[in-house]
């Protein structure tokens, strides 16, 4: 069968690798429908790793996405304790946490040091046709959710976790920098939540563009002036909540710029290389400012699926692009490159 393996710096390949065996007790197997492109997959391809790890051996990549289930091993149930069968449409969580440690017990998985994750070296992920899952990791998907949306999900998930960090309260100004897809399912659940105004800045026209269409009171492009669009429409006082869902770069400094005093920033985006931070100590703390860094999620998808067919949100509309497992080279590369119009991008190994 095959699959797409990244080997270092810009070099993703379609490759043939051996098949799966069954799945042993407590697995899955599925045959993998739809895989979404994700910020950090792009540091994998840009920088071939993803901060202090760099990848040593071709690794299958992807760890966004659903399948449908073709084998079910002995005493298989999904993420809620239910049994699993053949046929069934699962989105699925990738990362695994051990589930025994001490922050595992105190109920933070995502935090998990024992953590295996489907798609960060040197797990293989998804971007193949056929692989053995946990069942616990699996979360059945209702027919009303496309394959698509339902690699969508992950994201989904991320935002939720995000949102919890935020501890928004009714009619809270928001500022959201970099209105990629996470960033812009932050800022719809900010709309959910009852946040107002909600402020987006992005580097590029068509993500402001969208970012307006899911309910942004304003958006600008993320150029110098940014700081200044948000301090004007708030009279000087700053919002009370900035997440910042870019690169991690100077996108830190404009967030405590961004931000009131004794407000919070929520951080979500992950550096390139360099792997650190930039942000005015004084800036900081003058204001005292809280600040929480986002790391993945914590069994959010039923919450995902509620959302995703509660018609809050059209996970659909995000998706910009649909490629082949073979074109998965070419969609890395125009996802890489920012190309106008692009949002989501699924890949589909089956």
């Amino acid at each position: 069968m095959q699959a797409l393996r990244i080997y270092g710096k810009q070099d993703v390949r379609l490759d043939d690798v051996p098949p799966v065996g069954d799945p042993a007790a407590n697995q899955v197997k599925i045959q993998v429908k739809a895989v979404g492109i994700c910020g950090s997959d792009l540091h994998y391809y840009a920088d071939g790793g993803i901060g202090d790890m760099t990848v040593q051996q071709p690794m299958i990549i992807g760890h966004e996405f659903m399948g449908e289930i073709i084998a079910v091993g002995a005493g298989a149930s999904d993420g809620e304790g239910h049994p699993l069968s053949i046929g069934q449409r699962v989105a699925v969580e990738p990362a695994c946490p051990c589930y025994h440690c001490e922050w595992c017990e105190q109920g933070h998985p995502n935090l998990c040091p024992n953590h295996t994750f489907y798609g960060a070296y040197p797990i293989d992920g998804a971007m193949v046709e056929e692989m053995n899952v946990l069942s616990r990791n699996c979360f059945p998907m209702p027919d009303s959710i496309s394959d698509g949306g339902g690699a969508v999900l992950e994201t989904l998930g991320v935002a939720i976790h995000a949102l919890d960090l935020a501890h928004l309260k009714i009619a809270n100004s928001v500022a959201i920098i970099g209105c990629g897809p996470v960033g812009l399912l932050i800022l719809r659940l900010a709309k959910l939540a009852g946040a107002n105004p909600i402020y987006a800045t992005d580097c590029y026209h068509w993500r402001t563009d969208k970012a307006r269409e899911w309910g942004a009171t304003e958006a600008w492009l993320g150029d110098d002036k940014a700081v200044q669009h948000v301090l004007d429409a708030t009279n000087g006082r700053g919002v009370d909540v900035v997440v910042e869902a870019a690169w991690a770069d100077h996108s830190i400094q404009q967030a405590a710029e961004m931000v009131r005093i004794g407000g919070r920033i929520v951080q979500v985006g992950i550096p390139g290389r360099e792997d650190a931070l930039h942000m005015q100590h004084s800036i900081a703390r003058r204001k005292g400012l809280t600040i929480a860094v986002v790391r993945r999620m914590k069994h959010t998808y039923p919450r995902a699926i509620k959302l995703a067919t509660s018609g809050g949100l059209d996970l659909d509309d995000l998706i910009s692009h649909h490629y082949p497992l073979a074109e998965a080279p070419q969609a890395f590369k125009m996802n890489a490159a920012y190309e106008p119009g692009v949002h989501k991008v699924i890949i589909q190994p089956s």
